[in-house]
């Protein structure tokens, strides 16, 4: 019997332990799917389900053999609708994309399904994957898996939505400013912000310039978010600046002595963020948890003004976004169908100069340095 609170770690074992089978598994999450996605719609352009019960059976078929394609071997996965997956549609959450099949994998995709994973279908994002909220006029919105009266964040909404009620066992998501880790936070689950070129993206736009965005992993539990991420990444030839080493490192144990580690906690930047009362107490708590584990926490500040960094960002994001929407504005009808946020942030971009993308260039480079800084006080 398939336990859906099984980690994906978990499932894994059982499935080469032969304790359950791969039909059995996609059976279940079809019907799990059934009976939960109408409300929350985390995940969008599900496929037959007898085409994917025909695949559940040829893994089946191979593990009979003594074949195993990897650690996902016959696991249900869905893919963040704004990376292309083989035969099924890519709508980038956007009326002017809903048509569009893709014709191969991207590389997320086919890293996955390598390692014997099973795409079922996509997981619902905001249009363009802009935006802390998911919902789009293609799909419509992603519930809170918790409370569907609340947002499930974004924009890998339907991914962490997916997690939480047990749709998937694992899930890729993709991050901008905070697009793995805010729904992750709103659905409790873990999603990961890998570091700049660890997990390539493939196609691209452009493969030098835009290095704020990046793929990576979601889960229910730490040892799958480790164990995903030790699949999504390592270097390709068509991502020039994708970092380079053994991605296996991942898939490694996470056992570990915290005593004596540094944790730095930024809190509110000095009372430059602001915070719902209460929010600050909750999170000062919980680093309660690391003191009694042997760490040392201490305050953390950023070494530079986040005026700074917040108008750098803002250069960054009209400069990178903008280009992204201007291939649908060749024609001009496709202006009503793009949501306000989108073409705010590409009108912006027409008035940007190359000194003031440098300039926000070199601003990104002080805070980096910065950060260098604080991480020779900190460990984490």
């Amino acid at each position: 019997m398939v336990n859906p609170d099984s980690s994906a770690l978990d499932l894994s074992r059982a499935i080469h332990l032969k304790q359950v089978s791969c039909e059995e598994v996609m059976q279940s999450t079809l019907q799990r799917i059934a009976r939960l996605n109408p409300q929350s719609n985390a995940i969008v352009s599900l496929q037959e389900p007898e085409l994917l019960m025909a695949q559940a059976r040829e893994r089946d078929a191979q593990l009979a053999k003594g074949e195993s394609m990897g650690w996902m071997h016959g696991m249900p996965q869905a893919i963040k609708d704004l990376a292309n997956a083989q035969g099924l549609r890519t709508s980038l959450g956007s009326p002017l994309m809903k048509d569009f099949v893709a014709s191969e994998d991207g590389l997320m995709a086919q890293r996955m399904k390598a390692a014997g994973a099973i795409v079922i279908g996509k997981t619902n994002t905001p249009e363009f994957g802009l935006g802390s909220h998911t919902f789009n006029e293609v799909f419509g919105p992603t519930r809170n898996a918790w409370d569907p009266s609340k947002s499930a964040g974004g924009s890998s909404g339907g991914a962490a939505v997916a997690l939480a009620q047990r749709l998937l066992p694992v899930a890729d998501g993709s991050d901008f400013m905070g697009s793995l880790r805010n729904p992750a936070g709103w659905n409790h689950v873990f999603g990961m912000r890998p570091s700049q070129g660890r997990v390539p993206m493939s196609p691209a736009q452009d493969v030098f310039i835009a290095q704020l965005g990046t793929e990576g992993p979601m889960g229910r539990h730490v040892r799958d978010v480790a164990m995903l991420l030790s699949t999504q990444a390592g270097a390709h030839p068509s991502s020039p600046l994708s970092l380079t080493g053994d991605s296996a490192v991942f898939a490694g144990t996470l056992d570990m002595d915290p005593k004596g580690q540094r944790v730095g906690w930024l809190g509110n930047l000095q009372g430059y963020l602001p915070m719902e009362e209460g929010v600050l107490d909750v999170c000062e708590s919980a680093l309660n948890s690391f003191s009694g584990m042997g760490c040392t926490v201490d305050e953390a500040r950023l070494g530079m003004p986040p005026e700074q960094i917040w108008q750098a960002w803002l250069v960054w994001r009209q400069a990178l976004v903008g280009p992204r929407i201007a291939p649908f504005l060749i024609n001009p009808v496709n202006r009503a169908h793009i949501k306000a946020e989108a073409l705010w942030e590409h009108d912006l971009s027409l008035n940007l100069t190359g000194a003031q993308l440098m300039a926000a260039s070199a601003s990104r480079t002080r805070f980096y340095m910065s950060m260098l800084q604080l991480f020779e006080k900190f460990d984490s």
